[in-house]
């Protein structure tokens, strides 16, 4: 990677090896990182929050307001399905249920 890059991952955290990002971010290889998963989630290595060439999002970038918001009434929808005695609508193993 040129000295100018910006590393960026939003996928998932072990596909890039902290150790050797720090070091290439210390040694100016690169020139930062933004991260939003981490290699050993929940886990963060702390020599990351010391780095003044990293952002370190709290693995929450995934979505916006409204898709969290959205998000918690469907949780919320499927819970009282399930605690009424119905399959909850997003169930995805479906077969467990015996009603």
């Amino acid at each position: 990677m040129k000295k100018t890059a910006v590393l960026i991952n939003t996928s998932r955290g072990p596909i890039i090896d902290e150790k050797a990002l720090i070091k290439a971010l210390e040694e100016k290889w690169i020139f930062g990182a933004g991260l939003d998963v981490y290699e050993n989630e929940p886990k963060i290595n702390p020599k990351l929050f010391k780095l003044k060439n990293v952002i370190i999002q709290p693995h929450s970038a995934s979505a916006t307001y409204k898709t969290r918001s959205n998000m918690s009434i469907i949780v919320a929808k499927n819970m009282i399905q399930g605690l009424s005695g119905k399959i909850p609508e997003n169930c995805i193993n479906k077969e467990i249920y015996k009603l």
